[in-house]
């Protein structure tokens, strides 16, 4: 989700709502855990039984970097060799942390959102959860089409803090700043500190260039 200000000023952040450990006097972020816990039912896709095998070797919280090492090319392939942190392969999400974005399918294999301790994918009801739509809301078509949609969508609370953060700057209106507020849970996430580190990246790259 991107922002932009026709007259030239970069817009703030959207003022935060929750935060990791309550700093700032918010309520902390709530996890998988407290979104779903309560639920008794599930519609689910299913793993093949090749990754199955995997699964059952891991725990809440680890994906294939947790396999014994021997088995982490059998259980990649080819995508063994390639580039990138590949967090997404043979995830199981945490009970005690927020989940990860949903995506339209829950079980492609760079992908994976698996449950924190049973040997499936997210159900549908998780996902209706999880995007704050009611449990009552009925999603048609066949269950992958019901995981589009429910993966497409945008949670209700990040829908009405856009909107928010958008009237406030067209009405002229301040909105909240909080100095060193961490925005993600991932590093170098914010606009600043990425363009830091990109620019710091292609400096070494010239310098790797110039000296070839």
């Amino acid at each position: 989700m991107i922002i932009c200000s026709r007259d030239g000023k970069r817009p703030p952040f959207l003022t935060p709502t929750h935060s990791e450990n309550g700093k700032y006097g918010l309520p902390k972020w709530k996890t998988f855990r407290d979104a779903t816990a309560d639920l008794t039912s599930h519609t689910h896709i299913n793993f093949p039984e090749k990754r199955l095998k995997f699964y059952r070797m891991l725990s809440e919280g680890q994906n294939w970097r947790s396999l014994p090492e021997a088995l982490q090319k059998e259980a990649l392939g080819n995508a063994y060799y390639a580039g990138g942190g590949k967090t997404g392969f043979l995830r199981r999400i945490y009970w005690d942390k927020p989940s990860p974005t949903l995506v339209t399918h829950p079980a492609m294999p760079a992908t994976d959102l698996a449950h924190p301790v049973e040997d499936r994918p997210l159900s549908v009801e998780e996902y209706k959860r999880l995007q704050e739509f009611p449990d009552s809301w009925q999603f048609s078509g066949p269950i992958l089409e019901q995981y589009r949609q429910i993966g497409n969508a945008v949670p209700i609370s990040l829908r009405f803090t856009i909107g928010r953060l958008i009237v406030q700057l067209l009405q002229g209106e301040k909105a909240r700043n909080l100095p060193s507020f961490t925005y993600s849970r991932y590093r170098d996430a914010s606009d600043h500190e990425w363009l830091s580190k990109f620019v710091a990246a292609s400096k070494r790259t010239r310098v790797v260039q110039n000296s070839a």
